[in-house]
């Protein structure tokens, strides 16, 4: 089974929790950290030359998802988001607990506040911030309204449903 590229840059290597999972064909380049249980799905790009990537505990970064840095913009995911399939994450931070929609791109500098809802294909201008338990949607991406309880719930729900396929696609790619 084919192992996930993992690529130094620059003397500094990514360091992954040893309760993280990587699929076989995505790629880990430079200072990228993974935190316990996060897990990187098929056919992702982390790639951190010049600032880091740091993925929380718990969070997914599903398939396609292209996460990348510039100098002055690393990029901060919090715990226990879901970073939805081909979405793009460029020089940013989301907090705790959102669920990045399909499709979407945030862009540098954009701060996207704990528990809030990326809609998919949302396009997330650069220095935007995005208060805490939000909805944006659109292009440009707008903050349309305040999330309700069992929205927010509904994000921690789908990390906890990537969290349980680990094992699946772990045993899977090991056999």
């Amino acid at each position: 089974m084919p192992e996930p590229l993992i690529v130094p840059i620059r003397g500094r290597a990514p360091s992954l929790h040893a309760e993280s999972w990587v699929a076989p064909n995505a790629s880990l380049i430079g200072q990228v950290t993974l935190g316990a249980r996060a897990s990187v799905w098929y056919g992702a790009t982390l790639r951190a030359e010049a600032e880091p990537i740091e993925v929380g505990a718990g969070t997914n970064i599903q398939d396609g998802v292209t996460i990348h840095v510039d100098p002055g913009f690393p990029v901060r995911i919090g715990a226990n988001v879901s970073v939805g399939h081909n979405a793009v994450l460029h020089g940013c931070e989301v907090e705790d607990g959102c669920l990045i929609g399909m499709g979407a791109v945030i862009l540098n500098g954009a701060k996207i506040g704990a528990g809030s809802l990326i809609a998919a294909s949302a396009l997330v201008p650069q220095g935007f911030v995005v208060p805490p338990r939000s909805l944006v949607a659109g292009v440009p991406g707008k903050t349309r309204r305040d999330l309700s309880d069992a929205e927010v719930a509904h994000n921690r729900h789908n990390a906890q449903v990537y969290q349980a396929l680990i094992e699946l696609h772990r045993d899977a790619n090991n056999s």
